[in-house]
Formats: C-alpha cells, structure tokens, sequence
C-alpha cells in the first residue's frame, strides 16, 4: 500500500533533485545540464553582491514574521472560541463560514481585494470618501500597504482551516476536567488556560516548527498577483525574484542558487526550532 507513495516521492521529488546542481554551472539549455560549464560558487555571490541582496532577504522575512506572529495564533483562538460554544447548530455554521476561504483561489482572493480596495469604486474608499470625508487610498500601489493586506488577506483565508486541527485536539480533552475545575470554582478564562491550552500544546509546538522551518518561504504567487514596480520596495521576495530572473530572465543557474540558497536557510531554521522546543517544551519533531 505504501508502494505507490514511495514511487511518486522518488520519482517527482527526489530525481529532480539532480538539477540542482545547475546552480553550480553556467547552464546552457544547447549542452545539458552535465555538459555545462562548472563555475562553482560564482552564482552565490553574485547574488549575495545584488543591490537588492538585503532588500529581499528584509520583505522575505518581514512577510513571513508577520504572518507568524498574528496568522499563527488566530486559528488557536478561534478553535478555543468555538470550543467554548454551547450551541452546536451555531458551532457548526460559524466553523463553515471561516473555512470555506481556505477553498478559493489565490486569484480570486487578490481579485477580491482589487475590486473591494478600488481608489474610484471600491467599498473600501467609499466609505473612506464619503462616510469619512478623507482623500481615497491606492491601497494596490502603495508599498505601505502590502504587507498588511498580504497578512490580513491570509489570516482570512486560513483561520478557519487551521483551526479544525485544534478542534480535533481539543475534542480529545476528557470532560472531566473541565467539570472538576467547574466544581473547584474556576472560571472559563481559567479553564481555558489551564485545561484547553495544555492539552493541545503538544499539537501548537509541532505547528510552530514546521512554520519556523518554512519561515523564509513566502508563496511567491501571490505575491506576484498582487505586486507592482511601485511596490517593490516592499513586496519583492525571493521567491518572486526567482520567478523574474530565473523564468522571465531564463537566467536558470542564477535562479537555481537563488533558490538553493532560500532552501538551505530554511532548513537551517527547522533544525534550530526543532532543537529549541525539545530543549524548552520537551516536544519536537524527532
């Protein structure tokens, strides 16, 4: 049963790992990856020299920062939240509604905030100019704004997706407990605090790894979807940087190191949290 898994994984996941030793050659698609002369670390430090070096590196962890410090609690308090509902047709209703954004595109998602966010017929300005008095904001080509509509946008779309796995850890807590520290006098907020948070630590510790060892990825399509020229300053991630230079450009090799480079550093991340929650929390992924 676990056959065909294994062959997929090989096949599309680890074979191609071959390649990526193009970013070690000056690739030219008339030789072929073997053939193409060796130029060894040369693509790195060009781009370690790029103007632009710091510029990315700052909007790739910037994005993913932010996104780690407001998206990654929401889902915990929206499941406690839910958690503590007494009327389940209310529950359910609640938990559908926040999910299903998790199921629309990302095209969609960006084509929502341009039509919401619209200087000249957007909901937004609307109210801005009409109900406020004040001067309409180009929220799509203002680099002030990106990073906030790039997480709020985010927060909205997966709050409700990520909360169905804290539902699914809290649904295993005994009932008991909560009715013996409802007997002891507690409080809800103290239940919560020390019922309901303890006992899906283990699964909130697991999480924050993996977010942490994926802390220099940022989706670069939507990035691309919602960026422009006037937004570079701070938009432009590696990731979309990657998709100039190395498919618009055709510029592989540079491409292939960006890349490499933006792996290496989130490995790097993922052993480090992973090492500091077993040595804190006493959980970890190995």
């Amino acid at each position: 049963m676990l056959l065909p898994g294994l062959v997929y994984y090989v096949i599309f996941r680890y074979l191609p790992m071959y390649g990526i030793i193009i970013a070690f050659k000056d690739f030219n698609a008339r030789l072929g990856i073997v053939r193409s002369p060796w130029v060894g670390f040369e693509q790195f430090i060009r781009f370690f020299a790029h103007p632009y070096f710091f510029r990315l590196v700052r909007n790739t962890f910037l994005l993913s920062f932010y996104d780690l410090l407001f998206g990654f609690p929401a889902p915990i308090i929206l499941a406690i939240m839910l958690n503590e509902l007494r009327n389940q047709t209310y529950k359910r209703f609640v938990q559908t509604i926040s999910y299903l954004p998790h199921f629309i595109s990302i095209v969609s998602i960006v084509g929502i905030l341009t039509l919401l966010l619209s200087p000249t017929s957007g909901s937004v300005n609307t109210i801005i100019s009409r109900v406020l008095g004040l001067e309409p904001i180009y929220f799509m080509a203002e680099a002030r704004w990106f990073r906030f509509l790039y997480v709020s946008s985010g927060i909205w779309q997966n709050i409700g997706w990520g909360a169905i796995i804290y539902l699914a850890a809290l649904s295993q807590v005994d009932v008991q407990l909560y009715d013996a520290a409802t007997v002891d006098g507690s409080t809800r907020l103290q239940r919560i605090w020390h019922i309901s948070l303890p006992s899906i630590m283990p699964t909130i510790v697991i999480l924050l790894i993996l977010r942490i060892g994926s802390l220099f990825y940022v989706g670069f399509e939507k990035v691309i979807l919602m960026y422009n020229p006037v937004t570079y300053q701070t938009a432009d991630v590696i990731g979309s940087y990657v998709y100039r230079r190395g498919l618009q450009f055709a510029e592989f090799s540079y491409g292939a190191a960006v890349g490499l480079f933006n792996s290496v550093v989130n490995i790097i991340l993922l052993l480090s949290a992973n090492w500091m929650a077993r040595r804190v929390t006493e959980q970890s992924l190995w």
